[in-house]
């Protein structure tokens, strides 16, 4: 029988009671190991070189190097780190800066313990995560500026049509909640099913959609109209 092996995961926050919830939430699942923490940005190279984590978890505001400075060591340092941004602000300048700097996933602290999860899951295997509320506040900011700018009207004028050619019925409801950035959880209350059901229709949209990840798959379905934007 094959071991599964850890995703080891290095913890970086300034708020220790944070810290003990987030450690407290991974401790349940097997496939995961924080092997140390810390509480400044500062700490990060030192932590990373002494441990070799797959996934750092990064708080953006800290009082000496905030996580967008650490992040940028860590990406010029250790370029196979994978990083995941965690933040109280949904602002799209934070998320697009984060980004920009290296992290491959930005969550929001108001985050649920599967956001968490399957966020980690998601970085640890190469794809990029973005919390469902910065998606959708993401696709809402790109799309009034291309109308401010009357760049991309390809992309604001475009026919919305749902995908039935390639998705089912209800993988095009599903698919619509999350650009509407609607977490599993949610969807699952939305539709009346299970949030196990939900996690499957996911992993048929990202197969059929040839995509690696929920956000590749809302920019695509935006980019295509089989999404509805508010």
């Amino acid at each position: 029988m094959e071991i599964e092996k850890q995703v080891k995961i290095v913890l970086i926050d300034d708020h220790k009671l944070f810290r003990e919830g987030v450690k407290r939430i991974l401790e349940f699942e097997s496939a995961f190991k924080v092997i140390a923490e810390g509480d400044d940005g500062s700490e990060a190279p030192k932590l990373v070189r002494e441990n070799q984590p797959d996934v750092v978890l990064m708080d953006i505001n800290m009082p000496n190097i905030n996580g967008i400075e650490a992040t940028a060591d860590l990406v010029r340092l250790f370029p196979k780190t994978r990083i995941i941004i965690l933040s109280i602000h949904d602002d799209e300048s934070y998320v697009t800066h984060a980004l920009k700097t290296g992290a491959q996933g930005y969550l929001l602290k108001e985050m649920d313990a599967n956001s968490l999860i399957e966020a980690i899951k998601v970085v640890s295997e190469g794809g990029s995560y973005l919390h469902p509320k910065v998606t959708h506040n993401l696709v809402r900011e790109y799309r009034r500026l291309s109308k401010e700018t009357g760049q991309g009207s390809d992309l604001v004028n475009i026919k919305f049509q749902k995908p039935l050619h390639i998705l089912t019925k209800r993988e095009c409801q599903v698919l619509q909640l999350i650009a509407e950035g609607k977490s599993n959880r949610a969807v699952a209350e939305s539709l009346y099913i299970s949030e196990k059901t939900v996690k499957n229709h996911v992993s048929n949209i990202l197969q059929k959609m040839n995509v690696n990840d929920r956000t590749q798959a809302v920019v695509t379905a935006i980019r295509k109209g089989w999404v509805e934007v508010i």
